[in-house]
């Protein structure tokens, strides 16, 4: 419905242009594909403003779309009498099924490349800097933690408290450093961003609870257990460390598929076979259906995670070397710094801070929730990045 809307415009939209309107920015025409072909269902917030651009609203773009889906599925129930028809049907099924998990490997792909890009870099060149520098600054005073009083009385913690705990951590991580352990950058960059990050998980608040705790949607040592290319304490890539992000969604649809392939192959088929075979497909149609939800909210994430993170590499990078030019020669203590050197040391904390939270984020929670749980969760992600989104901004 949005692609003929768009084209039934005068003169017609360009997927580019309407990407642009609807808030997804410039070069993401790809985003409107996808969504057009079926592969990936907007957000209700991305359908408003794709609704909002073709001069819609959001309900009547909806309506619309359920009158086509039922007017679909009235049309694909009434099955075929001849075995011959029943059998094509049956491969034009299973082929559909087939391109929709390649694409979700494609769509997935092409989302976890660039964010372990951007990852990386910002890792490399505002991170790990950072925390160089802030190694040889004696004398840090000790971060203020959250009080485990506040974290109890707030329920599910809120990114405020998360992001103060995680930039806590990093901190006593530094102060260590400093003061002669064996965490600091020097030791390698993939161990000194495994060591600081693991500080900022595993740490504890000065009342003895875990700083893994107070991490909302990643609230267990297993967070930092991510997908694909390896644990952040291994110096990994964080969230979207690989296509293993797709182990949850397309497990039982490809396992559909390989077991009907073999009847697909085979030239001649009874009645007995062409049904066994159709209840294969609809496990797989099933499955895919069912996970359609955590993989909108996985691409959703992703896309958000990366522009977070690609921020921090450029304006981070920046505004702490702009910080470094204006140091006084080391070694440095505290106080050499003066006013407005400690306060941007507290920003570049904070920012720190911000980036784990953002690389930390539990997408395999997205992938493996509940109908009912998905939304909540979804929200509480969504929330995470908007906060790191908005402090970041702030500070850099």
């Amino acid at each position: 419905m949005i692609r003929e809307h768009r084209e039934a415009r005068s003169p017609s939209m360009a997927r580019e242009d309407l990407a642009e309107q609807a808030g997804y920015g410039r070069g993401e025409a790809a985003s409107i594909s996808r969504i057009e072909c079926g592969i990936v269902s907007p957000t209700d917030r991305r359908l408003a403003t794709i609704a909002l651009a073709l001069q819609l609203e959001p309900g009547q773009l909806e309506q619309e779309a359920e009158d086509r889906t039922r007017s679909l599925a009235h049309r694909r129930s009434v099955r075929p009498v001849k075995l011959r028809d029943q059998v094509a049907g049956t491969k034009r099924r299973h082929a559909e099924i087939t391109e929709k998990v390649a694409q979700r490997s494609k769509i997935t792909q092409e989302l976890v490349e660039p964010f372990n890009r951007a990852h990386d870099a910002a890792r490399d060149d505002f991170f790990l800097r950072f925390v160089g520098l802030a190694e040889g600054v004696g004398g840090a005073p000790e971060p203020d933690m959250p009080r485990e009083e506040t974290v109890e009385s707030t329920g599910e913690t809120p990114p405020a408290i998360r992001v103060e705990a995680m930039s806590a951590g990093i901190a006593n991580a530094i102060r260590g450093a400093a003061a002669g352990g064996t965490a600091g950058a020097a030791v390698g960059g993939a161990a000194a961003y495994g060591a600081f990050t693991a500080a900022a998980a595993f740490g504890t608040t000065s009342t003895g609870t875990a700083i893994s705790t107070l991490s909302g949607v990643a609230a267990s040592n297993a967070t930092l257990a991510l997908l694909g290319g390896g644990a952040l304490t291994a110096g990994g890539a964080g969230m979207a460390g690989g296509t293993l992000l797709l182990a949850g969604l397309v497990a039982a649809p490809a396992a559909a598929l390989a077991v009907s392939g073999f009847y697909i192959l085979r030239r001649r088929r009874n009645r007995k076979e062409e049904e066994r075979l159709r209840t294969e497909l609809e496990a797989a149609e099933v499955a895919l259906e069912q996970s359609q939800q955590g993989f909108d909210a996985m691409v959703d994430v992703l896309h958000g995670a990366r522009k977070i993170i690609e921020y921090i590499g450029v304006h981070g990078t920046h505004a702490l070397e702009r910080w470094r030019t204006n140091l006084p020669p080391g070694p440095r203590n505290w106080g050499a710094l003066g006013h407005e050197g400690q306060e941007q040391y507290r920003k570049f904390l904070t920012v720190a801070g911000c980036f784990v939270a953002v690389s930390s984020v539990d997408v395999g929670a997205l992938l493996t929730a509940q109908p009912n749980a998905l939304r909540e969760k979804h929200s509480s992600i969504d929330e995470t990045l908007r906060f790191a989104d908005r402090n970041i901004r702030s500070l850099v």
